[in-house]
């Protein structure tokens, strides 16, 4: 049996000895093509290359694409775990020529991989080709010899393929296996062809022609190769099975839960155990890119396929979280192939545990109140919209769940009615996503990068030098000059101002010439090759062609640096603290300040933060040179050196070694930003505020340098001018406030006591003297001005020992609002309650509600200037 690591591998092989470039994987998190939510597809991270905005040094590549299909147009999730071929995550393979080869060597590339290399038997196979593409028709005929009722002409868009309604388009070659007769269905093309005899292995797209509003305009200028061959289906044809899911890697995963919980993959549990084994990969997958789960977007469809795996742990019965213990299995079967598996094993765990262990108690609760609503339901019966909602809203329990928990027993749900419902009220789940999230690069910059390439970074090792202009962009167009008081981007072949990256803002500065001054207000970096100076002309003109000299800010340009660099250093001491599950999520490098997120479920104490501040002043205090070399990722990764997950890094990238001893290295990171020649140039760090950003993301907002000691001299300046206040020295002030305030809640406690014997007669009148008879019944009511209502209860307590038998209200009077209290003794407790008295004294203060009990209550109201008509009401109460 051929594993699927060396089918992988024998692909790439194959193609990478015929001339094309073994290309990664790209992330899963597409960053070229902003309508999309996950790559899923092989050919997506070279779409700019098949229309024409970029262009690749070598015309031919070949790679084994990681995809998700979960959320948007492409959505697989819900037929995952109950079909043979559905997956969340699936590798695709595909070989790609950029206007170089054209169908005939495609065909023949396909034909020879096949038949020769994996030895598939040819009359096992046939193919398909768009109905009038009669070049393939006839290609298939001379390559592979096939007959002309194994090549089958297909009419309809199934085979006929298109980047969208404006762009490349052409026809598609699909070649399909035969499974054998003992499986139904047929051909493509005929009646049966919904069954799962004829499987679709590989599909080759001809991109031959140009489309405008969704018509053929012409022939392609440079045709070209698109095709993609799912890993998991020509696993299972060479591992000689039907199903994806009994191939190599998916029976290594479903043994490992199968083992964990002691439940067999038989009939009645087979289907959960596939859900975990699939949504395994692809959150693991989606974590390791730097997606973490949340209530919209990426996040959210990531959360969704985690917690219908965690539902079929559930169903197994596995009583504690079971994913981030099938990790380990996962990274022994891809961890070769794919290595970032491996350096993220730390977060996908910690992430894992902890969505599990918050969504069983979520899970525990809605299938009670699932089966509770649909108690009674026969087969074939419609849950309610309305109650799918209440439970995703209410009970946080997700609609794909009580679709799936329903499904063994032939209950649906009410789609149309839940969509109702969600309508009425914003919900987080149902945030639409609109693309990537990435910001689209408009097509001047692709224009200007294919006529002049990319801008040479002088600012490393310079702060100013001279450069040619070789475009100018004024309102989003390309011009040939830009006059005084013009606002323009100026693009040059080399610059020292580094363009927005990174996290770390632009450089500021000037464009200077002959007659020209220019402010360039920041620097940005389309592209990721082309450094756009944006400014203003102040004086003179800029024309394209001139030679002109640029000048960066330096006293920014160094603070940038010092923040940047602390960056790194406070990234080690996270991880050093919290834990290596610690990765950066987010920064912001700015002149006046840093900002740093990272992945930490629970805030950080006072303590933690005093750690963290103090082991990243004593680094800087070490002042040890900061190094930097040029390395190839592997390289570099290999070396030690921490990568951010969900980049794209080039052939080459400058590896930051800061900190530490001779011994060991204190932080070591890959990073294209600028930053100090030795540690010492940092100064001083200070932390000043650490936040959440969201679920499982902290953020921590720092100073250093000169903006740290105009922080901390602040501190100091307010600190002086409080002990001058206080009368006492600086450090006296913690001793000073501490007493004042136990000054103040003395006094405060005395002026209670004052206005209680005040309220008891100890400035004039007993509050005996208020006492009466109503209906046979002693009854004292006073009202009292200013008096806490917190002091009300022990009033009462006291009228009563003076009543001995009877009734008691009071109503306190405090800015503007009353509040009143009534007490009864406990003899007459039967026949007056407490709660009436004060009810009918809250109506009376425009107030609503009070309660208690029978024999004490309370309750308050508005209208403090009702307080005579509250003790009135309360007495009329009493008389009954």
């Amino acid at each position: 049996m051929t594993s699927t690591n060396e089918i992988r591998r024998s692909f790439l092989d194959y193609f990478g000895s015929n001339g094309h470039e073994v290309v990664p994987s790209a992330p899963l998190v597409p960053y070229n093509d902003p309508t999309l939510m996950f790559t899923n597809a092989g050919m997506v991270p070279f779409k700019n290359v098949f229309t024409g905005l970029e262009t690749r040094a070598q015309p031919r590549a070949t790679s084994s694409q990681k995809c998700v299909r979960a959320g948007g147009k492409h959505n697989d999730l819900d037929n995952v775990g109950y079909t043979a071929r559905h997956h969340t995550f699936f590798e695709m393979l595909g070989n790609f020529s950029f206007g170089d080869y054209f169908k005939e060597q495609a065909i023949t590339h396909a034909w020879t991989l096949l038949t020769r290399e994996w030895g598939l038997p040819k009359d096992k196979l046939l193919v398909t080709v768009y109905h009038t593409d009669d070049e393939a028709f006839g290609l298939w005929q001379k390559i592979a010899g096939l007959s002309d009722d194994r090549i089958i002409r297909i009419a309809t868009k199934d085979n006929f393929w298109a980047m969208g309604d404006d762009g490349p388009c052409g026809p598609c070659s699909e070649i399909f296996y035969d499974h054998g007769p003992s499986i139904w269905g047929g051909p493509p093309g005929s009646a049966d062809e919904d069954g799962d005899r004829f499987i679709e292995i590989w599909n080759l797209v001809f991109m031959q022609f140009e489309q405008t509003a969704g018509e053929i305009t012409g022939n392609l200028p440079k045709p070209s190769i698109d095709t993609g061959m799912g890993l998991e289906r020509i696993a299972a044809v060479l591992q000689g099975e039907h199903d994806n899911y009994d191939i190599d890697t998916f029976r290594a995963l479903i043994a490992a839960s199968e083992n964990l919980t002691g439940v067999k993959a038989d009939d009645a549990h087979r289907a959960s155990h596939r859900v975990i084994a699939d949504h395994l990969r692809s959150s693991s997958f989606l974590l390791a890119d730097g997606v973490l789960p949340s209530n919209e977007g990426r996040g959210y469809v990531l959360r969704r396929i985690m917690r219908r795996a965690m539902r079929h742990a559930h169903l197994l019965g596995a009583k504690e979280p079971l994913m981030h213990r099938l990790v380990p299995s996962l990274i022994t079967e891809m961890g070769a192939a794919y290595p970032e598996l491996g350096r993220a094993r730390a977060l996908i765990e910690e992430v894992l545990e902890r969505e599990e262990t918050r969504f069983r108690q979520t899970l525990a609760n809605g299938l009670k109140l699932l089966d509770e609503a649909t108690d009674g339901m026969d087969e074939g019966a419609k849950l309610p919209g309305e109650t799918a909602f209440r439970l995703y809203d209410t009970y946080g329990f997700p609609y794909d769940l009580t679709e799936d928990a329903l499904r063994a027993r032939g209950i649906s749900v009410d789609r149309d009615g839940f969509d109702a419902a969600m309508a009425q009220q914003k919900a987080a789940a149902r945030a639409a996503w609109k693309g990537s999230g990435q910001t689209a690069d408009s097509e001047v910059w692709f224009d200007i990068a294919e006529r002049v390439g990319a801008t040479e970074f002088t600012g490393y090792t310079a702060t100013t030098g001279e450069a040619q202009v070789v475009a100018l962009v004024k309102d989003g167009k390309e011009v040939t000059e830009a006059n005084a008081g013009d606002a323009v981007t100026v693009i040059t072949n080399q610059t020292p101002f580094y363009g927005e990256s990174g996290g770390q803002q632009g450089d500021t500065g000037t464009i200077t010439g002959p007659g020209l001054v220019l402010a360039v207000g920041d620097t940005q970096k389309p592209l990721g090759k082309l450094h756009a100076h944006q400014g203003t002309v102040e004086t003179g003109t800029i024309r394209v062609g001139d030679l002109v000299r640029l000048a960066i800010d330096t006293a920014r340009r160094d603070a940038l640096r010092a923040n940047h660099s602390a960056t790194h250093l406070l990234h080690q001491a996270l991880r050093n603290r919290l834990g290596q599950h610690v990765m950066q999520k987010g920064s912001l490098v700015a002149g006046e300040r840093l900002r740093f997120d990272f992945s930490q479920p629970t805030a950080l104490s006072a303590e933690d933060i005093a750690v963290i501040e103090a082991e990243v002043n004593a680094q800087i205090r070490g002042n040890s040179p900061v190094v930097t070399r040029l390395m190839t990722p592997d390289d570099a990764i290999e070396a030690g050196a921490m990568a951010l997950f969900g980049e794209k890094y080039g052939d080459e990238v400058r590896v930051l070694s800061m900190g530490g001893s001779s011994d060991a290295t204190y932080s070591v990171e890959l990073c294209g930003g600028t930053h100090v020649r030795a540690l010492g140039d940092i100064g001083v760090f200070r932390i000043v505020s650490e936040s959440a950003v969201s679920s499982g993301v902290r953020r921590i907002e720092a100073l250093t340098g000169e903006a740290a000691r105009q922080w901390l001299v602040g501190r100091e300046d307010a600190l002086k001018h409080t002990a001058g206040l206080l009368r006492t020295t600086p450090e006296e002030v913690e001793t000073r406030v501490a007493a004042l305030i136990e000054e103040r809640r003395k006094l405060e406690r005395e002026l209670a006591e004052a206005k209680k014997a005040l309220a008891l007669g100890g400035g004039g009148a007993s509050p005996a003297d208020a006492d009466e008879e109503i209906g046979g019944i002693k009854f004292s009511g006073q009202v009292l001005e200013g008096l806490d209502p917190k002091e009300l209860r022990g009033l009462l307590d006291q009228a009563k020992q003076r009543l001995g038998s009877g009734v008691a209200a009071v109503v306190a009077v405090n800015e503007g609002k009353a509040s009143i209290a009534a007490a009864v003794t406990d003899d007459l407790v039967g026949k007056v309650s407490a709660v009436d008295l004060v009810r009918a004294g809250v109506a009376a203060l425009g107030g609503k509600g009070g309660g208690g009990r029978p024999d004490m209550a309370q309750g308050g109201g508005p209208d403090g200037s009702k307080a005579a008509e509250a003790i009135a009401a309360a007495k009329a109460v009493l008389a009954g």
